[in-house]
């Protein structure tokens, strides 16, 4: 099974962005999603921000992933 992570895209600087999941800042590829910029939700599996999602998504993911663990 994979498990993707949503997170808040912090910045974005040459195919690279910046990511806040939940107060843990990393840098994750993002040269596969186009016109991704600050303040834009994201799923990341891998080290790389795999699509864009909507907030309520993100805050979703976020309360089932918390159940599980």
């Amino acid at each position: 099974m994979c498990v993707g992570l949503s997170a808040r895209v912090v910045k974005v600087e040459e195919g690279t962005a910046l990511i806040d999941a939940g107060g843990a800042k990393r840098e994750v590829s993002a040269g596969v999603l186009d016109d991704l910029e600050p303040g834009d939700y994201v799923m990341v599996h891998a080290g790389v921000a795999i699509a864009k999602i909507a907030s309520d998504d993100a805050d979703e993911a976020d309360t089932v992933m918390e159940e599980l663990l």
